[in-house]
């Protein structure tokens, strides 16, 4: 792949879904990744499903334009393996419980002794510092540790999941950004960095006006539903045939939202006149606006929104969001290939860049190890 990052070596020690993700954006904005792999084993996701003839559409997905080579490094053969190809490495990325490499003899202090212009990122479940960091994590206990599940699904509803592993992804974003960032502060100082991201202090730095509301007003947010609880309405109102979000965020789309649905009077009821009114109405005013809406179905309301710029669109199933035309022409569908079952989609790059093409095809899948030979010769 061209890119911004084009001529960096990025040294892939993860597996599963944080750091994957992570070195897949890294390789989708240019740069070359190597990825270390147990051998034998390999990703512990090659066994994730769903599966097309045996191989992990999960792995596959992640791993695109990556290339493959099995090293144990408690091995001491393999180990010269490794250190010829991270002296020539840019980037270190890990995803081991903290203290996994140091055993190994790689932790921070031993690599960035003999590599000192090495970009080392890790991210952990909990971080390399306080009373959980030996303690291993999966996304849904960081999602029910964070106070994510705390304010997901419905009032009075079991925890409910967030429908995507949001705490391995935001974390592999935040490592992403951090590693750009040491990529720049290297170009001044001309030395590497160690960046050091925890899955859990992930889940705190997203939690947006929850955590807003508790530091502010001491408040503990519950699940609302679809609701939004801070600004109204904001939230999925039923329809003749389905449902439609409608996001109205400030008076004057309020005001066009009552003509559009012919109760003009509405936006000057004492209730609802600001913001602030609404939100403590939201229950009376979602009434009012529902037997409005039940009149007409949701395609037909969103011509009409749609017309007058409100905020507004369907709830599309998976099926419908990645064959929406708006998704093909940002090209958020992208191909790979792999030798065995030949093309292969996947989700896309939502960085577009004006300086470099964003190609319809991304590199190569790698088997387990297929790239041992020509790294070797490489790195002799």
């Amino acid at each position: 792949m061209n890119g911004p990052l084009k001529n960096l070596l990025v040294v892939d020690l993860t597996r599963v879904l944080v750091g994957p993700y992570c070195t897949m954006i890294l390789s989708d904005l240019g740069a070359r990744v190597i990825k270390i792999e147990a051998p034998e084993i390999g990703d512990d996701s090659r066994k994730f499903g769903p599966f097309i003839e045996n191989y992990s559409a999960y792995f596959m997905s992640l791993n695109r334009g990556k290339e493959s080579i099995a090293l144990n490094l408690k091995n001491e053969d393999d180990k010269k393996i490794f250190d010829k190809i991270l002296s020539k490495a840019d980037i270190l990325v890990e995803n081991f419980k903290p203290g996994t490499l140091e055993k190994w003899g790689y932790g921070w202090k031993d690599v960035s002794t003999k590599y000192p212009k090495l970009i080392y990122a890790s991210a952990s479940g909990f971080g390399q510092t306080g009373p959980l960091k030996e303690l291993p994590a999966y996304d849904m206990v960081v999602q029910g540790m964070g106070g994510l599940m705390s304010v997901t699904g419905h009032p009075e509803s079991e925890p409910t999941r967030v429908g995507t592993s949001i705490g391995d992804i935001t974390a592999g974003l935040f490592t992403a950004i951090g590693i750009n960032a040491a990529l720049y502060d290297r170009q001044k100082t001309g030395k590497g960095a160690f960046i050091d991201v925890s899955m859990l202090d992930c889940q705190i730095a997203i939690l947006e006006n929850a955590i807003a509301r508790y530091l502010s007003k001491n408040e503990i947010p519950k699940p609302m539903g679809s609701r939004h609880p801070s600004i109204a309405p904001f939230e999925a109102f039923k329809t003749k045939d389905s449902y439609i979000i409608i996001a109205a965020g400030n008076d004057k789309l309020f005001n066009n939202l009552c003509n559009v649905l012919e109760i003009p009077t509405i936006s000057k009821d004492e209730r609802f006149k600001t913001n602030s009114l609404r939100c403590e109405n939201m229950d009376s005013l979602k009434k009012i606006f529902e037997e409005k809406l039940k009149l007409k179905k949701t395609k037909e309301w969103i011509k009409e929104m749609e017309s007058l710029k409100i905020p507004c669109g369907p709830i599309f199933n998976i099926k419908q969001a990645v064959e929406n035309p708006q998704i093909k022409e940002r090209n958020m569908i992208i191909k790979s290939y792999h030798k065995k079952i030949g093309e292969f989609k996947s989700a896309g790059n939502p960085i577009k860049m004006s300086t470099y093409d964003d190609k319809e095809t991304r590199g190569d899948i790698p088997d387990l190890d297929e790239h041992r030979d020509k790294i070797l010769k490489e790195f002799s």
